[in-house]
């Protein structure tokens, strides 16, 4: 990069900065002073004519943890060993975490490094296992911008082409069900790139979920389509993700885990990965372990989805019904007991009623992860802080 390319990008980002931090204040109580990034810190050897700076130095969503592996895990090392292998191995997939950004540049492109040569499943496409997902704000809503797409375990891709002049705000979600080592973000070289200013403190804290395979994601054909990044679009506030396919089973373990993050809501959606039995013993443990650290926080339980087949099928409606059955006789031991702000969402309305919703009866497409937000969200509006 040369020197002339440096000096332009100090004062771009002094100019549209300073103007986007004018409309942002008008909205937003003080907000805090957003830095633009050193150009000096990027590099060009990705090519494409472009800058290309390290993810790991903007803010990041759906991280609950600093004291990880690798940056982009999703539960801190010292898990590994104590929560069961499979739960850490699929704590290494990213899902969840989005990086938050600005920039002016007309261009925007994207380096990531995937963990797992593996880039999708049978029933669900690699843009969600392996991809990338962008978005833009545009006044008080996030709309979809782009996706990228991979095709090996190392991609760059360029992700959008002819924005409006202007400084705006992304959000880029990560891979559901893979994990990343590393991510670069491509911008022209007299662009600015910097961090968002902090969001209020009223809408700061995440909210959590604790679940399943449909929890992390499966079966979104991207990233910014699972349920809870769909919630966090809709209420504006972090999420973190801690779904993992096939051993969401609210084990004590994890619940001292999560018991460590100073959630807004915590959300427990594990049913579809226990028995009957199982919910009835661990639920109110679970429960109490968050509630000891938590006295005043909302805890949510949700309901074992319908299983689509269980609209014909016998045994499918028996199963979800008993694990159901369970699910609200634990609630109501622990409200009769005493415990306070616990709260509770029927499988109803989740994923509709015409079974459209699912690739194999279970898990969702979009279409059912946006019925499923549409569902959650105003239970969580109406617990959390406004």
């Amino acid at each position: 990069m040369t020197a002339s390319h440096q000096k332009l990008a100090v004062l771009l980002a002094v100019v549209f900065l300073a103007a986007w931090s004018a409309g942002y204040a008008a909205a937003q109580e003080n907000p805090p002073a957003s830095t633009p990034m050193d150009p000096a810190t990027a590099t060009s050897e990705f090519g494409e004519g472009m800058l290309w700076y390290d993810a790991t130095a903007l803010p990041i969503d759906g991280k609950g943890w600093t004291d990880v592996a690798v940056y982009y895990d999703r539960l801190p090392a010292r898990a590994e060993g104590v929560v069961r292998p499979p739960v850490w191995g699929l704590s290494r997939d990213s899902a969840g975490m989005a990086i938050r950004f600005l920039t002016n540049s007309p261009a925007i492109s994207a380096r990531w490094v995937l963990r797992d040569e593996n880039l999708a499943m049978p029933h669900m496409p690699a843009t969600g296992v392996s991809g990338l997902d962008l978005y833009v704000k545009l006044a008080d809503r996030w709309v979809w911008l782009a996706n990228g797409r991979p095709s090996q375990a190392t991609m760059q891709a360029s992700l959008a082409t002819g924005i409006p002049e202007g400084m705006h705000e992304y959000l880029l979600y990560l891979p559901l069900y893979n994990g990343v080592s590393s991510v670069h973000i491509g911008v022209n070289p007299d662009a600015v790139l910097a961090a968002p200013p902090e969001r209020p403190e009223t809408t700061r804290r995440p909210v959590l979920f604790w679940g399943t395979s449909i929890t992390q994601g499966g079966c979104a054909s991207r990233p910014g389509m699972a349920y809870p990044a769909i919630v966090g679009r809709m209420m504006d506030r972090p999420t973190i993700n801690l779904g993992f396919s096939g051993n969401g089973q609210m084990e004590p373990e994890m619940a001292a885990f999560i018991a460590e993050i100073d959630a807004e809501v915590f959300v427990l959606d594990c049913c579809p990965n226990l028995g009957p039995e199982e919910i009835a013993a661990r639920t109110e443990p679970v429960v109490r372990t968050l509630r000891d650290a938590h006295p005043d926080t909302p805890i949510v339980l949700m309901e074992n989805i319908i299983y689509q087949k269980g609209y014909f099928l016998p045994a499918a409606r028996e199963s979800y019904e008993a694990k159901n059955a369970e699910l609200k006789a634990a609630y109501e031991r622990l409200v009769a007991a005493g415990v306070t702000n616990l709260h509770y969402i029927p499988c109803d309305n989740l994923l509709g009623d015409d079974a459209e919703a699912t690739v194999d009866g279970t898990h969702a497409t979009d279409l059912g992860f946006l019925r499923m937000a549409q569902a959650i969200t105003p239970v969580l509006n109406s617990l959390a802080r406004k």
